[in-house]
């Protein structure tokens, strides 16, 4: 669900509702385009396999970039920057997600163990 909101999100229209709001939040952009990115890899990130949570991690870079580029059809902007704090969420939401479930596996293994 959190895919699908990024990428309808990404694909409103400028002058839309949703995306006038959140032009009237105190902060970039960027916090958004981070912030969604960084969901993005830290729900996989919790509960999928070490190696399918780095293709998706990667995914979801790819799809960053590839938003950016059907943006430029839909009249919004394209902006590199949007881009590079796509990358920057989906890294924050590893470095979260990743230590995050190791510590609760091994919390599980020692009630498991009791």
């Amino acid at each position: 669900m959190a895919i699908v909101a990024v990428i309808v999100g990404s694909l409103l229209p400028a002058d839309s509702a949703p995306i006038r709001t959140l032009d009237q939040l105190p902060f970039s952009d960027k916090f958004d385009h981070l912030a969604m990115y960084a969901v993005l890899a830290f729900l996989p990130a919790l509960h999928e396999e070490s190696k399918l949570v780095w293709w998706m991690a990667i995914g979801a870079v790819g799809l960053g970039i590839a938003l950016e580029f059907v943006q430029l059809y839909v009249g919004r902007d394209f902006e590199i920057g949007d881009m590079v704090a796509d990358a920057v969420g989906v890294a924050v939401g590893l470095a979260v997600g990743l230590p995050l479930r190791k510590r609760v596996l091994k919390l599980a293994v020692k009630r498991g163990a009791a």
